[in-house]
């Protein structure tokens, strides 16, 4: 173990903590769903992409690579022709990506309720 893991704070409210660019990296708009899709098990680059409504090729090869740097997901290639790239969650991928999942299935399910709360904030700031 290097002397930074030994002497680092892991505060991710402490601006100097390394854990809080991982919490970027999974907090972000693409992070969240890439480790929701890899959940339901191994894709390929194309399957991610259709899963991921949105998501630019630039920006999932961003998002896939700082999560594969972050040990969260792991990428095999396949030696065939054209060769196949298969990403999945390593094992504490799958345990970030299931508390992950707590919260987007909350926002699921709340989703009627803020919207009401949008509508009514947006109908407060108009009448100012």
């Amino acid at each position: 173990m290097s002397g930074m893991i030994e002497t680092t704070s892991f505060d991710v409210f402490d601006r100097n903590c390394p854990g809080r660019t991982v919490m970027e990296h999974i907090a972000s708009r693409w992070g969240v769903l890439v480790l929701g899709v890899l959940l339901d098990g191994t894709r390929r680059f194309s399957e991610l992409r259709r899963a991921v409504g949105g998501v630019s090729e630039k920006m999932l090869a961003q998002t896939l690579q700082a999560l594969e740097r972050d040990g969260l997901v792991h990428r095999e290639v396949r030696p065939v022709i054209p060769p196949h790239v298969d990403y999945s969650l390593t094992e504490t991928g799958a345990l970030i990506a299931e508390q992950v999942r707590v919260v987007y299935r909350l926002i699921e399910e709340k989703t009627p309720e803020i919207l009401v709360a949008q509508e009514e904030y947006d109908a407060r700031k108009a009448a100012r």
